[in-house]
């Protein structure tokens, strides 16, 4: 079995054909600019520079050292404060490995994505108590429980977590559905 290839290698590899520019090239002129903010940065980007959304947030995130985090220090700072939401966490993970062996695990600072050729849930510790499932379900009808999201968000649904026991069949359905979906 070939072993894929990383998705950041493809980016940085397609940022430099397109723009004729490494992604640390890109870096130094953020880092030049003097702004901080990542939205900031992100409008000189794509504003100024014509750059797309994914491109100016790997620039924005290379520039800012948080690209090379190790996963499990951005894992461990999500949960810092709310270690009784791991568990919880990683019930969702574990089920999310159990749909294809094409699932990626992208960790974030904030969130993590599950994925196949695109995200097909996020998970975000919203509070100490309530973790946000958020799942890309074009057309399914929301519910009580499975909520719409407002238009143009990254998910069209979310879903409260709470507890590892909340990841029932229900869930998991809808877990699999998005996931036949990306």
């Amino acid at each position: 079995m070939t072993a894929k290839p990383d998705p950041l290698d493809s980016m940085k590899a397609n940022l430099l054909k397109s723009t004729g520019k490494t992604v640390d090239e890109w870096a130094a002129i953020v880092r030049a600019s003097g702004l901080e903010k990542h939205g900031e940065q992100m409008a000189l980007l794509k504003g100024t520079h014509g750059l797309g959304h994914g491109y100016a947030n790997l620039i924005c995130h290379t520039a800012k050292g948080t690209l090379d985090e190790p996963q499990d220090d951005m894992l461990a700072g999500q949960y810092a404060g709310k270690e009784a939401l791991r568990p919880a966490y990683d019930a969702l993970e574990a089920f999310a490995r159990t749909l294809g062996e094409d699932v990626e695990i992208s960790i974030k600072k904030t969130s993590t994505a599950f994925r196949r050729s695109k995200n097909f849930a996020v998970v975000t510790p919203a509070s100490k108590t309530r973790l946000h499932l958020g799942l890309n379900l074009k057309g399914a009808a929301p519910t009580d429980r499975l909520v719409a999201e407002k238009p143009g968000s990254m998910c069209t649904h979310k879903v409260h977590v709470e507890t590892a026991a909340d990841l029932d069949a229900e869930l998991k359905a809808w877990m699999k559905a998005a996931y036949d979906l990306a």
